[in-house]
């Protein structure tokens, strides 16, 4: 299965925060961040602080896929 946080930038967009806010208000990493953009796996704490400060459960933030066979 793969990661996939659009919901998330969804999610942004609508709340009118860029991810520079986000990263200062919720005090994560810029490498957690950076995860985040490329779809990579992050600490469960990551998504508890952004879902905490976005007033998000965590399906509004992340999502898995199924792979799909060729």
């Amino acid at each position: 299965m793969n990661i996939c946080y659009d919901k998330l930038w969804k999610l942004l967009i609508d709340k009118k925060l860029n991810k520079t806010q986000l990263r200062q208000q919720t005090g994560i990493s810029s490498n957690s961040l950076a995860k985040l953009g490329k779809n990579e796996s992050v600490n469960l704490d990551v998504l508890l602080k952004i879902c905490e400060e976005l007033d998000a459960n965590i399906e509004d933030v992340v999502e898995f896929e199924k792979i799909k066979n060729e």
